[in-house]
């Protein structure tokens, strides 16, 4: 089973995608709770349902997944403009 095909029949929160952002973006688990105002203990539980429901296996792993599947832009990478909305 593919790691889209976990994501799938395991949608991520908007929580664990928050979380996900944040790894992405190179924080560690204590900064992680620090800025999220969570204890260290929940974002390692946070971190670990999300590398089962993404089938990865490490921080880097799921960085490379989360670019792949479009959940993170870094640096302008895997970004999409959105289009405008009218008033």
């Amino acid at each position: 089973m593919s790691s889209g095909e976990l994501q799938a029949n395991h949608p991520l929160s908007e929580r664990e995608l928050e979380v996900i952002e944040l790894v992405a973006s190179g924080l560690k688990n204590e900064e992680i709770s620090q800025r999220l105002d969570i204890s260290k203990r929940t974002v390692d539980n946070h971190i670990s349902n999300i590398l089962t429901k993404t089938g990865t296996d490490n921080r880097v792993a799921l960085v490379r997944w989360a670019l792949q599947w479009g959940k993170v832009c870094l640096n302008d990478v895997n970004c999409c403009a959105l289009p405008p909305v009218d008033p």
